[in-house]
């Protein structure tokens, strides 16, 4: 895949490594606050249209050149987006941060299927080791976090319901990321994600408006920090390193979410944790080391 020289300011890696430290601050967030999950996910994505939206020209409206067909993928990926964060975010009610996050690791076996029928995109033999290395990895992590309760398995589930649709999200972007620019792209699919869980707030009589201005500042921490660094972000590097390395790189995303949480809601690492997170960036170095050298070919900065 390349990128022309003036698509990116820095290069994709570093990128992706902010907007995945970017991403995984939101799982701690969450856990700090009380709001309504798609009261808190919808302000998220509204604020973030609103932010945006000066950024996207007239210009660049009038320029794309895309089919009904096209128009209709990012329409979908919108409602992928929303009922993602309306499944994930609704999980951390119900299970730990560790034991949602891990669930996500799985994403990239999710995309790399998707991206063999969708883009004929085929695994070597060594990336699939690297990756599976990770996902193990992220597995021990979860070992000793794993709950049995009823509301633990809810949780587990809607947190891998949430995984399966961010990962036709991401697949569903790559689609379309060579006809639209990042910017409306993102200003579309946040505004249609919002609306997904606008509408399950009014249809189960969830208030929008009577929250504490300490409520309106987490809404607007999430809309800048998590959504515009870390998924925008996504959506522009979805061009240049495609779904399946982004997905491999969010791997990362529960180790560094399990830092945070020890750090500011005082969960502890446990010794599955530790060396089950140190598998995990071992898979990934090797896998971005595999890629790494391709990038540089293609991408010029």
């Amino acid at each position: 895949m390349k990128a022309n020289q003036s698509s990116l300011f820095l290069h994709p890696y570093m990128l992706l490594f902010i907007s995945i430290l970017s991403v995984s601050v939101s799982s701690i967030m969450i856990k700090f606050s009380d709001t309504p999950t798609s009261v808190a996910g919808m302000y998220r994505l509204y604020i973030s249209v609103i932010i945006m939206l000066p950024f996207v020209s007239w210009k660049t409206v009038r320029s794309i050149n895309m089919s009904k067909r096209d128009w209709c993928a990012v329409m979908v990926a919108g409602l992928f987006l929303g009922l993602h964060f309306l499944c994930w975010m609704e999980s951390l009610v119900f299970t730990s941060v560790a034991s949602s996050m891990v669930i996500l690791s799985l994403q990239p076996v999710f995309v790399m299927i998707g991206s063999f029928f969708m883009f004929g995109e085929k695994a070597g033999s060594l990336t699939v080791f690297c990756l599976a290395a990770a996902v193990v990895g992220s597995f021990i992590i979860a070992w000793g976090d794993i709950g049995v309760s009823k509301e633990a398995l809810i949780g587990d589930g809607l947190s891998l319901l949430g995984t399966i649709l961010v990962s036709a999200y991401l697949l569903t972007g790559q689609k379309v990321s060579r006809k639209i620019d990042a910017n409306l792209y993102s200003v579309i699919v946040f505004f249609i994600g919002g609306s997904v869980m606008l509408v399950y707030s009014l249809l189960n009589n969830i208030t929008l408006f009577e929250y504490e201005a300490s409520d309106w500042t987490y809404f607007l921490l999430l809309a800048i920090i998590p959504t515009i660094f870390g998924q925008y972000l996504f959506n522009v590097l979805l061009k240049t390193l495609g779904a399946t390395t982004i997905s491999v790189g969010i791997i990362g995303e529960p180790v560094l979410a399990i830092i945070l949480a020890y750090l500011f809601l005082g969960e502890t690492i446990s010794i599955f944790q530790f060396v089950g997170g140190l598998i995990v960036l071992l898979g990934m170095c090797l896998y971005f080391r595999l890629r790494s050298a391709h990038v540089s070919r293609n991408v010029q900065l």
